[in-house]
């Protein structure tokens, strides 16, 4: 049976840098690529459509990306918008056997295992749309729902089957709300409550930088302003933020290793009595929770900054654990104080 009959297939994608570089496979996946990948994921057959469309283009950014709902999710009240479909392949970042496929967000963030995620939102991670074959086996045609982190990993149908969820994605137009999400965005960073966590580590560095609450809200502003909403991603200025979140950290914390400053343990178990990356300006405990927020994070881009840091000499091993060396901090009160229109 054929697949998209009448579908504009070659005009369904975008050839974006990033589409190309994060998500687009070299070639259509051959049988043996196909059974090896579905044996990965956990036997889960891919359906004949995902596999008809792969063919086409494998992998890649719709240039429609957004899905009308008539139930709300942690995404919004009627859609949910996607930031790429994975390929059948192992080559890029976010195919479906990439470093951030689909066991990815299984193993690493405990995504229930219903089957394959196969896109996510612009959430950085916190939701995500998968083909769930809890009705139909591992063998089946599966629907598609869409999974929410940040709601004890609610899922919420979205499509009868990957074709249809495919065939229904729409433009975003009608769902502009990017000026309102601006201007949300400003008004949180500047008068927004601080995590208890950075609280903490202004008064730490307050001999040194004595109003270190502006500069952290004069440095989210500037992140608002380049891109219409507070996230981070690996941009310059998300890897200041990087750098002043991790100064502040150690101001009071050790830091034994990447994973340890990272952690990330369930919703349940939050507590600012023992901070991590999270805390500061991700994740709130929920009975004191707090308004300058991103709402959630990307770990790739941390690992990325990360390794940066320890490879250009930013970040170096001392007997009190991983640390900014003095050369860093003093560019980084540098930079900071540029962000906040200062010469310095």
């Amino acid at each position: 049976m054929g697949h998209f009959e009448g579908f504009d297939i070659a005009g369904f994608w975008e050839d974006s840098t990033y589409a190309l570089e994060q998500y687009l496979e070299e070639a259509p996946p051959s049988p043996e690529l196909i059974a090896s990948l579905e044996e990965e994921l956990g036997g889960y057959r891919l359906p004949a459509s995902y596999l008809a469309l792969m063919a086409a283009r494998n992998g890649g950014v719709p240039t429609r990306a957004h899905f009308p709902m008539t139930e709300p999710t942690s995404w919004a009240d009627d859609h949910i918008e996607i930031t790429g479909i994975r390929g059948v392949g192992r080559a890029r970042p976010q195919s479906l056997g990439g470093t951030f496929g689909s066991r990815f967000w299984i193993d690493t963030w405990d995504y229930p295992d219903i089957g394959v995620y196969f896109a996510a939102t612009p959430s950085a991670g916190h939701d995500m749309l998968a083909l769930d074959y809890r009705a139909c086996g591992r063998l089946g045609e599966p629907s598609v729902v869409h999974v929410a982190q940040e709601y004890d990993f609610a899922i919420t149908p979205v499509a009868e089957n990957f074709e249809a969820f495919i065939t229904g994605l729409v433009d975003g137009s009608a769902y502009d709300t990017s000026e309102q999400d601006r201007l949300a965005a400003l008004a949180a960073v500047r008068d927004g409550s601080f995590s208890p966590v950075l609280l903490r580590g202004f008064r730490e560095v307050a001999d040194v930088l004595p109003d270190a609450d502006r500069r952290m809200r004069a440095l989210a502003e500037a992140v608002v302003r380049d891109k219409g909403y507070f996230a981070l991603h690996a941009d310059a200025r998300s890897m200041l933020m990087y750098d002043y979140l991790f100064w502040l950290f150690t101001s009071f914390n050790q830091v034994g290793s990447f994973e340890g400053y990272l952690a990330n343990p369930p919703q349940s178990r939050r507590s600012y009595a023992q901070p991590y990356y999270g805390l500061m300006i991700a994740f709130g405990v929920a009975r004191d929770p707090y308004g300058f927020c991103t709402g959630g994070y990307a770990p790739g881009f941390v690992e990325q900054w990360w390794k940066s840091r320890l490879a250009s000499g930013h970040i170096a091993e001392t007997a009190d654990g991983y640390r900014l060396t003095e050369a860093a901090v003093a560019a980084l009160l540098h930079e900071l104080a540029s962000a906040a229109g200062e010469d310095g």
